[in-house]
């Protein structure tokens, strides 16, 4: 089995974290898109546990949370035509980002659902551990995840679509 050299991984997750699509980095660097996938997944999952790990007594003073759509496999209008849609269609990922720092201190990739909105909620409470003032698109969703994670104490800003916790 071929194996690829620490050089060899550098040079692939450079070259997609730089934007290059898989194909081109094959192009570029002769290496199956398949092992770029791969490594590309492997590497994910290491920066996920160690975002996991590190990402905890946070001190965010101003969080900004906000959704990214995409769509896996079809759009939704299509999705919704096959007898099990299962992961495709639309797709979410909610993102944190400390308006300071530009630290992202979570993110859930889901659906825009109430129950997405939550998790990730409770995620991104789970990991400050102040009280942060905290900015949306003004999402309904969000409001009552805030409420349930961060407690009965919220009030408006004169702004609305900001919570003050």
């Amino acid at each position: 089995m071929y194996t690829l050299t620490a050089d060899k991984c550098r040079q692939v997750i450079a070259a997609l974290v730089e934007g290059n699509s898989i194909r081109s980095v094959e192009r570029m660097t002769g290496i199956h898109r398949d092992t770029i996938m791969r490594l590309s997944v492997r590497v994910g999952e290491g920066c996920l546990l160690l975002m996991d790990r590190v990402m905890r007594d946070l001190t965010c003073e101003r969080l900004q949370l906000d959704e990214l759509w995409a769509f896996v496999g079809m759009k939704q209008k299509r999705a919704t035509q096959l007898p099990e849609r299962g992961e495709f269609g639309d797709a979410y990922t909610f993102v944190a980002l400390d308006a300071d720092t530009k630290l992202v201190p979570c993110f859930h990739v889901g659906r825009r659902t109430a129950v997405d909105t939550a998790v990730f909620i409770n995620d991104l409470r789970s990991r400050v551990i102040n009280r942060p003032q905290i900015t949306t698109d003004a999402f309904t969703r969000y409001y009552d995840a805030i409420m349930g994670a961060f407690g009965e104490s919220l009030r408006l800003c004169p702004n609305s679509k900001s919570v003050r916790i």
